[in-house]
């Protein structure tokens, strides 16, 4: 049994060699990221390494393309800081894994593309998203921070744009994710969206395999050769930024949390000024 035929509890595995479709399969839930589809996630990507698939298409099953991280995943672990530290590093890892990719990486984006979901939309090496689709980092808000993600989204819209959305929170249309270079193209009807899908993935596959790998590769380094933060590495950087949001679940993400499960605002929110 491959890899791609394995009973995966969280995803949906579409192979049509030389393409591979990743569906995130928890409808009812938005599509977010428990730790369980993080890791099924993680063990595609690795096969797709070795597979020979030269596309992989990420999208969300019913309504949202993904909501985020699961907030029950996170309250299972309690006050345990390591626990709490590893369950954030895994996300880290499954995006660091997903920009490495030497396959092209599309993600077809609708609905909620929010917390891990956006990470995966900035690392894609082309988005395109319907009307539908509403862009947020609403860890602050939730009392967490982006820990993961952060270095893929300042990388993508620059860091004026991602300290206004990580800052405040705000959901953005699909229109301004276009306007900032979140996404590629915009869609005005599904229909359309499959369309300019097909066509990416086509165009994708005129390219030769291990020219497309070796440029991959190459932008990568070049990227990482000029933008580096007081001479730390991504991965570095994602290490800390683990232990942060550790320290930030046992704090503040628990009043969070809570107010997120009980439907109300946090203790901290106001509307007064």
């Amino acid at each position: 049994m491959s890899a791609f035929e394995a009973g995966y509890q969280t995803l949906e595995i579409i192979d049509q060699q030389p393409l591979l479709t990743v569906r995130l399969n928890r409808p009812k839930l938005a599509n977010a990221m428990s730790l369980e589809m993080v890791t099924e996630l993680v063990a595609v990507m690795e096969a797709v390494k070795e597979s020979g698939h030269r596309v992989l298409l990420i999208e969300g099953a019913g309504d949202h393309f993904c909501a985020g991280g699961d907030i029950k995943d996170m309250q299972n672990a309690g006050g345990d800081s390591q626990k709490l530290r590893d369950f954030n590093r895994a996300f880290g890892h499954m995006i660091e894994t997903a920009d490495q990719l030497p396959a092209v990486v599309i993600c077809s984006l609708k609905g909620a593309v929010m917390g891990g979901g956006f990470g995966l939309a900035c690392v894609s090496d082309y988005a395109v998203a319907d009307n539908s689709a509403r862009f947020a980092l609403p860890e602050t808000s939730l009392g967490i921070i982006p820990a993961q993600i952060a270095p893929f989204v300042v990388k993508r819209i620059g860091m004026t744009q991602a300290r206004r959305l990580a800052l405040l929170g705000q959901k953005i249309a699909a229109n301004e994710a276009l306007s900032l270079g979140l996404i590629h193209q915009l869609a005005d009807s599904a229909e359309q969206q499959q369309e300019l899908i097909q066509q990416g993935i086509q165009s994708a596959l005129k390219c030769a395999p291990q020219a497309t790998a070796n440029t991959k590769a190459l932008l990568h380094a070049v990227n990482n050769s000029v933008d580096t933060n007081n001479g730390k590495t991504v991965t570095e950087l994602l290490d800390q930024a683990a232990d942060d949001f550790a320290a930030a679940v046992v704090s503040e993400g628990r009043e969070g949390a809570k107010a997120f499960m009980e439907k109300r605002k946090p203790n901290w929110a106001s509307e007064d000024v």
